[in-house]
């Protein structure tokens, strides 16, 4: 089968098209002919291992220390089931599925076919087409799991920093399915847009410091890295919750110790029924996913130079 193959840390040339062995299912396992997959911020810095000097290290011993452990890229697809092992019940040959690889590191999406246990897909919502799909597993879950650690209500004031990313678009839509008004702090040729998914409200990062209008939230969702607590805090109600798709584990542990807010930080864990709740929404119009680009999988490396950027709405896809 045709795959991208990543052997060595660097710039997006070391990207490569390859002929590679064709995954055969185990007992527990679906094998996906994958019809369309993504390229995230994450998988670039997986991919040159640009961490920051405090994480190089961490990163290395987690994904590789002088190349990467795992070689092919990218952590969510959709596609149609081509087999099935022999313990598999809940689905069947020709089932059109969704989902997300659940490892640290390079998960083997960006290729023509998959395995994985059949606990981590769920059958692709039926209005959305396999690109569209394909955002979901990541960026759909990260939001969804962001504003249930963080508790939200019906009422409440939302900010979403980096409203018009991957993990953005989802969350301004969820934020507002569950109640919230809604804030979303984007560049300003992405402010229609962000409106379009329903913010009550948008500010152009690049002419207005959200941080210095007085105004304060209940929930400041960070779902691009690009701010900090110290920065929002107080932009933070009393008992405010800020979340972050970052790691500031000796912040949160501080701020939860001698104050009242709370940091919450980490990954999206691995919930087969927040994938059908999102699945439910989408098919009853209530959620959708924002694709910039699509590249053809032989395109990926220039996917990645595009995603590197870091001015895609939304999401980046790679149809195969």
């Amino acid at each position: 089968m045709k795959a991208i193959v990543c052997t060595k840390y660097g710039p997006p040339e070391v990207l490569q098209l390859r002929d590679v062995e064709k995954p055969t299912p185990k007992d527990n396992e679906v094998l996906i002919r994958i019809h369309a997959t993504t390229v995230r911020s994450g998988d670039c810095k997986l991919r040159s291992s640009t961490h920051p000097l405090w994480y190089w290290l961490p990163a290395r011993i987690m994904f590789g220390i002088r190349k990467p452990r795992k070689t092919i890229p990218g952590d969510e697809l959709a596609g149609e089931i081509e087999s099935i092992g022999k313990d598999v019940t809940r689905f069947r040959k020709g089932d059109q599925v969704f989902g997300n690889i659940w490892v640290i590191s390079f998960g083997g999406a960006n290729a023509e076919y998959k395995c994985l246990p059949e606990d981590w897909v769920e059958i692709k919502p039926a209005n959305m087409t396999y690109e569209e799909a394909a955002t979901v597993p990541v960026g759909g879950l990260t939001a969804l799991h962001f504003l249930k650690k963080g508790d939200i209500q019906s009422g409440q004031k939302v900010l979403i920093f980096g409203a018009s990313g991957s993990v953005g678009t989802f969350a301004v839509q969820l934020a507002r399915y569950f109640g919230a008004e809604v804030t979303g702090v984007c560049s300003s040729s992405n402010l229609e847009m962000v409106i379009s998914l329903g913010a009550d409200k948008v500010i152009d990062y690049t002419k207005e410091d959200f941080t210095k209008s007085g105004q304060t939230y209940d929930i400041i969702f960070d779902a691009v890295s690009k701010t900090s607590f110290s920065r929002c805090k107080t932009s933070l109600k009393q008992r405010g919750v800020y979340l972050t798709v970052d790691w500031p584990l000796l912040q949160a542990l501080w701020t939860s110790m001698v104050g009242s807010k709370k940091v919450i930080f980490g990954m999206a864990s691995q919930n087969p029924e927040d994938l059908i709740f999102l699945r439910e929404l989408i098919e009853a119009g209530k959620l959708k996913s924002v694709i910039d680009r699509c590249y053809p999988l032989e395109q990926t490396a220039e996917a990645h130079r595009y995603v590197e950027k870091g001015h895609k709405k939304g999401n980046v896809v790679i149809t195969v």
